[in-house]
């Protein structure tokens, strides 16, 4: 998931790290709460760092940090003491910093007198902004120097920055302290055994008027509070026999409810951001791939993301952002420096997948029981989407798409392995663009598949006609040029001389979830992704073990992704591989448990034989979308569970391991219902479903076979 003018990870945040999100802001801090500039740290909101430095001290000195629990995904409590002067080691003060992120950043101090005399205290909180964008502070080079002013009033700082005829203003409200230019200060006097607090509240503002409110008033929920109770009530309740599943799925549903993002331009809309800590935007492909494992949470985040994308969609061909008529975008960004990149955009189209992945959840978005004329309204744009495939995406007319980056500034590789060496020989040599991605095609097939079913579920015969032959030709003609036979695998890729690059890779895993492979290779596709090399113990790498790429410390090249993994387990579910998904999905619930129960966006691919703990990444996004989704596609892919509103259905066949214990989902989404799911002994049932549908016990038909049907039935 690298930006668009990065292909790389992000940098480094250190060890302790603490990060908050909420929407469109997060905040990055030491272990004891502070933040320093020279640091990949800071509160940012919208792609901009409003705080650079927020340093305590109490008499001179910095806090030893104690303690850092995240409470919500937007509050933590930090704990820690202040140093004696004296050489003695325990220390009578202790500081609570109980801190949210919203619209800015919400502090109470508390400080704890454990002595039994009275202690003079001075607090002080120094604040500054570089107003630096995001991906400045990413990649350490904040080279942009704002002019500042800093005006101090009764109880409040404000900090103006300056740069060109771009303004930004922070105000920082203290009412309780001393407030100059240079520092936020409370001198006090705690009495033994006793406790004293304050709130600091900044928040980013525009113009010079008024005084932006950021706050608990009296006994009310904070605006971030608020938002996170009205998720919860729309969203399943799950309660498991497997208490370690059961706090992973929940802590899923939280992070999830932290990434939703507004659109600024649609406020009742609300879409997935990729991640934090430097992906809090719409990505193309993530906030798709995110939104469509959801759909069982709540639909309503799909639709949102493929409305605001449509919105967004490439009507021109312009090389600097790579946009082209019918493309789906890859990120948004709402930064300076980016803008100035982009010829003064602020969205880059650098991405190969986004635009199939479009129409694909387009289709399953349409089974979820919207309404027909919601889903209508988006048929535009899917069709749109088709002809960029037609005549943008397949340049070479050879009926597969791919890739090759329109400026030296775009992204060498435009899939979801998106880093610059991401995509090699088994040798290890790089590929040379153009490359057609063997997942891509499948993400192509499937958008053929989701387009021809909408349009025989309409009447429109002619138009689904001509998408199920698309589809027909594509799956054989992949099935003889990606095939391998001496290895009994597929191409990752073709190259730009149309040679199979033929490492042993996860990608064709995702081919399995969208029905792409020939029955006759499955077996052979499950074996090598559950082969040694492949499978860690902990998941399935990105890239085999005897690979001449493989690194297990990569970004691609052999680390574990858990959304990589729900795909592919998905698919060994969807071809009756059902013990090597039940393995992957305990392996991946298993390693969620040595990080507090989520699961971040990729860790080392290191053999569980090696180390008995997974091993981290250093830079991977926590929250990350879809790794927050992945947990739920990995739990509704074994119980085997999907709804086709439009066909009166609800299907329902779970094959859950016996550790997993049963399970009763309640308030699940249903077309504008709710039903409650339960699976006991095994033994699925579901209560309260609406007027019109009716529980299957089996496997939902695939879209696959929808199509075959319907050609058949309208061919004869």
């Amino acid at each position: 998931m690298a930006g668009w003018n990065a292909d790389t990870a992000a940098g480094p945040l250190g060890a302790g790290t603490v990060t908050l999100v909420e929407g469109s802001s997060f905040c990055i801090s030491m272990p004891n709460g502070d933040i320093h500039p020279e640091h990949p740290h800071g509160l940012f909101v919208q792609d901009t760092r409003y705080v650079s430095t927020w340093a305590l001290t109490v008499n001179g000195q910095p806090l030893e940090p104690l303690a850092a629990e995240v409470k919500e995904p937007y509050r933590a409590l930090f704990a820690g003491r202040v140093p004696r002067s004296d050489g003695y080691a325990d220390s009578p003060l202790i500081i609570e910093r109980l801190r949210e992120v919203g619209a800015g950043i919400r502090e109470q101090l508390t400080v704890r007198n454990f002595s039994l005399i009275p202690m003079e205290c001075v607090i002080q909180l120094v604040v500054g902004s570089d107003f630096a964008d995001l991906f400045e502070v990413k990649e350490a080079r904040n080279q942009r120097q704002w002019e500042e002013h800093r005006r101090a009033d009764v109880g409040v700082l404000r900090i103006h920055g300056r740069w060109r005829d771009v303004e930004k203003d922070i105000v920082i409200n203290a009412p309780d302290a001393d407030v100059t230019t240079d520092a936020i200060t409370c001198r006090v006097i705690i009495q033994p055994r006793s406790e004293w607090s304050t709130t600091v509240i900044a928040v980013p503002a525009t113009g010079k008027a008024g005084q932006p409110a950021f706050s608990h008033t009296g006994g009310e929920l904070s605006p971030s509070d608020r938002r996170h109770r009205e998720w919860v009530a729309r969203i399943p309740m799950l309660r498991m026999g497997n208490p370690a599943i059961e706090r992973t799925l929940q802590r899923s549903y939280d992070d999830l409810g932290a990434l939703r993002i507004e659109d600024p331009d649609h406020p009742d809309r609300v879409v997935v951001a990729a991640g934090a800590p430097w992906f809090m935007t719409i990505f193309g492909r993530d906030s798709l791939w995110a939104s469509e494992m959801a759909l069982p949470v709540d639909p309503s985040l799909a639709l949102g993301t493929l409305q605001t994308l449509a919105d967004r969609q490439g009507t021109v061909v312009d090389p600097v952002s790579e946009e082209e008529p019918g493309k789906i975008l890859h990120e948004v960004r709402l930064d300076v420096s980016s803008g100035l990149s982009l010829g003064g955009k602020s969205t880059y189209y650098g991405s190969v997948d986004a635009t199939p992945l479009f129409v694909d959840v387009l289709g399953a978005v349409s089974r979820w029981g919207f309404a027909k004329e919601t889903i209508n309204a988006l048929l535009p744009h899917a069709d749109r989407a088709l002809e960029w495939i037609r005549d943008y995406g397949d340049k070479d007319g050879d009926g597969f798409v791919e890739y090759q980056r329109l400026n030296p500034n775009g992204l060498i590789n435009q899939g979801w392995k998106d880093s610059w060496d991401g995509i090699n020989f088994a040798d290890g040599r790089l590929a040379e663009p153009p490359i057609a991605l063997c997942e891509v095609q499948a993400y192509v097939f499937a958008a053929y598949l989701a387009r021809a079913w909408m349009a025989y579920d309409a009447g429109d015969y002619e138009v689904g006609d001509t998408y199920a032959d698309r589809a027909a030709v594509l799956k054989k003609r992949f099935n003889e040029e990606f095939w391998i036979p001496e290895r009994g695998y597929y191409a990752v890729a073709l190259d730009g001389k149309k040679q199979k690059v033929d490492a042993c890779a996860s990608n064709m895993g995702h081919c399995l979830w969208l029905g792409l492979v020939d029955e006759d290779k499955a077996a052979q596709v499950a074996g090598h992704l559950m082969s040694p090399e492949m499978f860690s113990g902990w998941g399935i790498r990105t890239l085999a073990s005897d690979m001449g790429a493989y690194n297990p410390a990569s970004y691609h090249n052999g680390s574990v992704w858990p959304h990589d993994n729900a795909i592919i387990q998905a698919g060994l579910v969807r071809y009756g591989f059902v013990e090597e998904a039940q393995r992957i999905s305990t392996a991946l619930l298993e390693a969620a448990d040595f990080s507090g129960g989520r699961l971040p966006e990729l860790f080392c691919g290191f053999s569980r034989d090696q180390f008995t703990e997974p091993v981290p990444y250093p830079t991977a996004c926590s929250p990350q979308a879809w790794a927050a989704t992945s947990p739920i596609l990995l739990l509704t892919s074994l119980m085997r569970y999907d709804a086709h509103v439009s066909r009166g259905g609800v299907w329902l066949d779970p094959v859950l391991p016996k550790s997993y214990g049963d399970l009763q989902i309640t308030n699940a989404p249903l077309g504008s219902n709710h039903v409650t799911i339960n699976i006991t002994n095994a033994v699925p049932s579901m209560e309260g479903l609406p007027e019109g549908i009716t529980f299957h016990r089996g496997h939902r038909p695939w879209i696959t076979e929808l199509v075959e049907q319907a050609s058949r039935d309208r061919r004869t």
